[in-house]
């Protein structure tokens, strides 16, 4: 059924006057549905979020409602319901959610039912980790969009701060879990990898800037369906970037460790569309968007990045590490990548491919970066002004847990 923010949208995304009858004709309805929409149109009018003349409505374009048409194209992009979670009991769970650093049914104060609704529409986007089913506990990582649908409705988005080892106990225990459910079930566990890989490489490559949608993603990878309207460069880098996680994959397998070597092939076969593809940089560059973001001379990229392979040799020497050890390691290799920046395009979603294969090799199963956690992890790494290799670890502790717990309850 067509709601309010559907026919903002269409209206929105025209930008010019519509009759009646177009707006019906393009969201598909039947026109039984006229009396339906011409009303829901009269309340958008009644909202200022549409303007009624002689020739129809037309969108009332200013910054505030500009706002909630980007909110609303961002969910869309990311294979989010808007509808889901454009809702003011939505923004009442999530502003007292914000104020925990974990939080019950209790907490939050609804209906059962409605609670397990939302928890779910939260949990299925990335966007809640549920910490136990019984008794029921969750922890939702701030990210600005839920920030701005707490807002919208009108709510203060507070954030209780957490630990730095707030998760860690958790993690090892469904680690625990994992192994022993993954050799029962190794069949359903390639299953999960697959539809994991595809988020992933949408959510990476977003990050970077590239517009296909989770939905093209998934048709275009699974289906070889090529998305409308989209340059072949666009459709090839997302091709080019699966071919490499499925190299890392391999790597992984074959129980093969990170070198310069297997650097310059990801990059070479994430970036292969590229001239630079799999060759160190020889030139300055800078970091569109974070001018504090420090990036090492063109002239010491080989020295660094010989002593930081040396430092993951020196790393694998030591037999057994502590999660904290892992995770620490994982974040300041990430971080130090980044900041030697080898180089001139495609160092982060390189890192991204480094380190999944590094936690992937200390038997950490780590195949996306859940979408509610994508601007955390960004804060953490190259959006950061300052670096703090603790700030990613927290953000990798979610990261990891939200795999996990996924991974766990789908090969139950």
């Amino acid at each position: 059924m067509v709601t309010k923010l559907d026919v903002f949208m269409e209206l929105y995304s025209n930008a010019g006057t519509q009759k009646i009858t177009d707006i019906v004709k393009s969201l598909k309805q039947p026109h039984s549905e006229y009396d339906r929409i011409r009303k829901i149109l009269e309340s958008l009018s009644a909202m200022e979020l549409a303007a009624r003349s002689g020739h129809g409505y037309a969108p009332i374009m200013n910054a505030k409602n500009q706002h909630l048409f980007d909110m609303l194209s961002y969910c869309m992009r990311n294979g989010v319901n808007y509808n889901d979670l454009l809702d003011e009991t939505v923004a009442a769970y999530l502003s007292r959610a914000f104020l925990k650093k974990s939080f019950g049914a209790k907490d939050i104060k609804l209906h059962s039912r409605t609670f397990s609704k939302i928890s779910h529409v939260l949990e299925k986007n990335g966007f809640l980790i549920v910490l136990s089913r019984k008794p029921f506990l969750a922890v939702v990582p701030y990210n600005s969009l839920l920030g701005d649908v707490i807002a919208h409705y009108g709510y203060k988005p507070a954030v209780a701060r957490k630990s730095p080892d707030e998760y860690f106990k958790a993690i090892e225990k469904e680690l625990v879990i994992f192994r022993k459910r993954m050799v029962k079930n190794n069949r359903k566990y390639q299953e999960v990898l697959e539809n994991f890989q595809i988020r992933f490489i949408h959510h990476s490559l977003s990050i970077e800037g590239n517009p296909i949608t989770l939905a093209q993603t998934f048709k275009l990878l699974k289906e070889k369906v090529l998305p409308e309207n989209v340059s072949i460069e666009t459709v090839n880098e997302v091709q080019n970037y699966q071919k490499a996680f499925l190299q890392m994959l391999q790597n992984v397998r074959n129980r093969s460790p990170i070198s310069k070597e297997t650097i310059l092939n990801y990059h070479f076969i994430a970036m292969q569309e590229k001239e630079h593809a799999g060759k160190i940089r020889d030139d300055v560059v800078t970091i569109k968007g974070n001018k504090d973001f420090y990036v090492a001379p063109f002239e010491e990229i080989e020295p660094l990045l010989g002593k930081l392979i040396d430092e993951y040799n020196a790393f694998l020497k030591r037999k057994k590490h502590h999660l904290k050890e892992i995770l620490g390691f994982a974040a300041y290799f990430h971080n130090e990548f980044q900041h030697i920046h080898p180089f001139f395009d495609g160092n982060s979603r390189t890192t991204r491919l480094i380190i999944f294969h590094f936690l992937q090799m200390n038997n950490i199963p780590i195949f996306d970066i859940p979408l509610g956690m994508l601007e955390e992890y960004v804060l953490a790494t190259k959006g950061s002004r300052k670096r703090s290799d603790k700030e990613l670890v927290q953000a990798l502790q979610c990261i990891v847990l939200y795999n996990l717990k996924t991974i766990n309850e789908k090969l139950l």
